[in-house]
């Protein structure tokens, strides 16, 4: 079994205190800065209005990304690509979301999930055919995993892969949906089913699109994101060489999830850029619209709204740049909680921002000729995509405790041995020192700590209590999310203003941003210390019944 991650340890009753170490992050701003003036450079000459007429990125204008290095700039050099780091990725991320998210979805879902897989699992082999063209623009990348009958539930894939010994290829059939750059693309990482008898072996296969038997469906239309390419593929025995497989038979799985890390950190980087283009226009709009005689930037309800969006961002930020340090370190570790939290909170807390920022402007904010409208459209899908809000609000205490059965499996205890060994975990010494300088930030983790210790405790109970229904029990693992969400929040932007504090850098304004989440996160608590249904969450299936009853077939 893989090494515990960063939250799997510490709820295991042991906190990692080199995340403390993690930053400052090493960003080189003049690579960054470029790149991201380029994109503005594309944008000016092709105006996001005219291209959202058109529903579609126009060759020239791919063909000016490409130039730019807009589709290489996290490959290796050695590849042709311009070579960034993982915090310099997100940062292009960050700052192309703001500018236009529609357009820049080409980009980041060729290179956060398209092209992933062959950078992480494929061959030198695979790397040298696929990764050159790849960074040039000349072959842009999907990510092909979505069914039409299986979204979340990726174990239980329809579409299979069957080994040929005559021909020494695997025959591929299946139909994939909703796929992200799907005519666009002139290569697809395709996932498929090697053994209909065991649901989850499966395989990673490079599939490029001119090949027989590979049909594109027409581009669906869609609420927003109109550049972005989105269609069914439909694989009728394509033959597949042996040599398009990523990693080994099986392996399939294990590289979706690992790839799907990458692109939840990278709607972490869009979410935050978001959030902080919507604070700017809040501010600039609350300052300069008057009504009853004043500037609304004096109303509590709109301040609240900009300090929310200011407060999450940082939060945001600090959680996706110390996940991105533990991914640059080690590119495989195990950041399956960790990236569930940033893609849950980036694009929740996002969402209500954009609405916010609209709300506040008021009555222009419908208007197409503003902003607003076409960012919110663009965005709602990012709370259904990558795993929706539902899945990542019950996923990381499920994913632990999974874990955990998985270990005592295999040590084959007896009921009362795992009783025992579960109790020496409940009851053991919290180890979560933290080399924190500053009263404040020792407050925040003190707070976080707290967390913590009813989390040890009640990911353990849990499934004690529930058995194999504990998978059922949605009301209770949101909660326990929801604490773990706020715990790794609180500890990863401490980690960062400790940092900032040793260099001299620490801001009175991000102590109250600290002041303000560990407040939000206390909110919380009071509302998830508990491990059984309330009277409201019984009595929505109670009346579920009767709504259901009163609807037709």
């Amino acid at each position: 079994m893989e090494k515990a991650g960063f939250l799997e340890s510490a709820y295991r009753g042991v906190l990692d205190a080199s995340i403390f170490e993690r930053f400052p992050i090493h960003v080189d701003r003049t690579k960054v800065e470029g790149l991201v003036g380029a994109y503005e450079a594309i944008l000016k000459d092709f105006p996001v209005q005219d291209i959202e007429n058109l529903g579609r990125v126009p060759d020239e204008m791919l063909r000016r990304m490409a130039q730019a290095g807009l589709f290489g700039f996290s490959v290796a050099r050695e590849y042709g690509g311009l070579g960034f780091n993982l915090w310099e990725y997100l940062e292009v991320i960050r700052e192309m979301a703001r500018r236009d998210l529609s357009v820049a979805l080409v980009a980041i879902a060729h290179l956060s999930i398209g092209i992933k897989g062959i950078q992480l699992f494929g061959t030198p082999e695979q790397k040298e055919k696929y990764l050159p063209s790849a960074a040039s623009g000349d072959m842009i990348f999907s990510y092909a995993l979505t069914e039409p009958l299986v979204g979340s539930d990726a174990k239980h894939i329809h579409t299979t892969a069957v080994f040929s010994e005559s021909e020494g290829c695997y025959v591929l059939n299946g139909h994939k949906t909703y796929i992200t750059n799907a005519n666009y693309a002139g290569g697809f990482t395709v996932f498929a089913q090697l053994d209909s008898e065991r649901p989850g072996h499966m395989g990673a296969f490079i599939v490029e699109t001119h090949w027989d038997g590979v049909k594109i469906g027409a581009d669906m239309p869609k609420m927003g994101l109109k550049a972005s390419s989105t269609a069914a593929i439909h694989f009728k025995d394509v033959k597949v060489p042996r040599e398009n497989l990523l990693g080994k038979p099986g392996d399939g799985f294990k590289i979706a999830m690992t790839i799907l890390n990458y692109g939840r950190l990278g709607l972490g980087a869009a979410s935050t850029g978001l959030m902080e283009q919507s604070v700017e226009d809040m501010v600039r709009r609350a300052r300069t619209r008057v009504q009853f005689g004043v500037p609304i930037e004096q109303f509590e309800l709109i301040q609240e709204k900009i300090v929310k969006g200011r407060a999450y961002a940082f939060a945001c930020d600090a959680m996706t740049s110390l996940t991105a340090a533990f991914l640059e370190a080690d590119p495989l570790r195990n950041t399956a909680m960790e990236t569930s939290h940033i893609k849950l909170f980036g694009t929740t807390r996002a969402w209500n921002v954009l609405y916010d920022a609209l709300q506040t402007a008021g009555g222009s904010g419908y208007l197409t000729t503003q902003p607003y409208e076409k960012r919110l459209r663009d965005f709602r899908v990012t709370t259904i995509f990558e795993g929706t809000t539902e899945i990542h609000s019950i996923y990381p205490p499920l994913f632990f405790m999974r874990r955990l059965g998985k270990e005592t499996a295999q040590e084959r205890r007896s009921p009362w041995e795992t009783f025992k060994a579960l109790w020496r975990l409940i009851t053991a010494p919290m180890h979560w020192s933290v080399p924190l300088t500053d009263k404040d930030l020792q407050k925040a983790a003190r707070q976080a700590a707290r967390n913590g210790r009813f989390l040890r405790y009640a990911l353990l109970v849990v499934p004690l209590l529930y058995g194999k229904k504990v998978g059922s029990k949605e009301f209770v693992l949101r909660r326990l999310t929801t604490l773990s969400l706020y715990t790794f929040a609180i500890l990863a932007m401490s980690a960062r203003m400790q940092k900032d504090l040793d260099r001299g850098l620490l801001t009175d304004e991000n102590r109250l941003l600290l002041a303000y989440m560990v407040e939000e996160m206390k909110e919380c608590r009071r509302q998830c210390l508990k491990v059984w249904n309330t009277k409201k969450e019984r009595l929505t299936a109670e009346i579920y019944r009767w709504v259901r009853g009163s609807v037709s077939e």
